[in-house]
This record gives structure tokens, sequence and C-alpha cells, in this order.
């Protein structure tokens, strides 16, 4: 998880909000790649357990959106894509062929703790005043996507001990 070109200590609340919408808009395209490649490796669970984590990330990223257009309507935007790389998306290795979807849970776990330890060390560097506030807000939210999570996993059946990648055919030359 990286952000360039971001100085904590001198954060606007503006840019703490454009900040936080590029960090979901991320995390929710990410799982899209994800849908898709579940799709084609014809993993419906896995895909399905994706969009929704999708569908999780666009409804956050739209509320933080509106928030920001409450407070500062049609200022320009100072903080960009490129400054943000994998703060709450799951990392792109996590997604292959034959995923479970207790898999699926486990990687969306391990995005959510990422983007917690990540507001965790912002509010470090965070003077205070609303940027603050804001972020352990956002660190708190990332607390409730665990426990959620989590809950999903405590109600998913276990890994079969066979996993049908161990027993799947090697790509063979023509």
């Amino acid at each position: 998880m990286t952000t360039k070109g971001i100085d904590f200590g001198k954060l606007s609340l503006k840019d703490a909000l454009d900040l936080a919408v590029l960090i979901e808009e991320e995390a929710r395209d990410r799982y899209e790649e994800f849908v898709d490649q579940m799709r084609q490796h014809r993993t419906p669970e896995a895909s399905r357990f994706f969009a929704f984590m999708a569908g999780n990330e666009e409804k956050h990223r739209a509320e933080l959106a509106e928030r920001r257009g409450e407070l500062f309507e049609d200022q320009p935007v100072a903080v960009t894509r490129e400054m943000v790389f994998d703060v709450e998306a799951p990392e792109y290795d996590e997604a292959r062929a034959f995923m479970t979807v207790r898999e699926a849970l486990q990687a969306a776990f391990r995005a959510e703790k990422k983007a917690y330890a990540f507001f965790s060390d912002a509010l470090r560097r965070i003077p205070g005043g609303d940027v603050k506030v804001l972020f352990e807000e956002l660190r708190q939210e990332e607390i409730e996507h665990q426990r959620l999570v989590l809950a999903e996993l405590e109600k998913t059946p276990p890994d079969p001990s066979i996993r049908q990648d161990d027993v799947a055919d090697e790509p063979a030359a023509l």
C-alpha cells in the first residue's frame, strides 16, 4: 500500500475526502477485475462474493463523494489516482483459478486489514482537526468491515481437503 506525493501533515479536509474516494474507487475496480477473472475461471461463488465487495466499495465511494460535494461543491481535485496504490484493494495475486468462497473472503479480510493499517499509520502523521476526525472514522469503518467479513467466514463451510487445483491437468504442448 502506497501513496505518492501526499503530505498527511498538511492534508486539507477536501483532499482527505478526495483521497478516501480514490481509495474506495481503486478497491471497487480491483474487485470488479476479480469478478471478471472468476467468471473466466468458472468459479461463480467467488465471482458473486467479489461482486458483493465491489458493490460495497462503490456504495462507500458514493457516500464519500456526496459528502465531498456537499462540503466543497465543484472545487478542483488535487489528489489523483496516480497518488494511490493498493491502499484497500486486494493484492493482484489474490485471485486465481479454482478459488473458493472461503479464499475470496480471506483475500477481502486481508484487504480490510491493510486499509486499517493505512489509516492507523496516516493518523500518526495528521496533527488534528477535521482530517484526523475523518481518518479516525474511516479507520473505524475498516474494523466494521473486518467484522462483517469474519462473520461471513464463520458461516462458510471449510474448504475441501483435496483442492481442485491440486488435481487439475497441467497445460500440455500441442
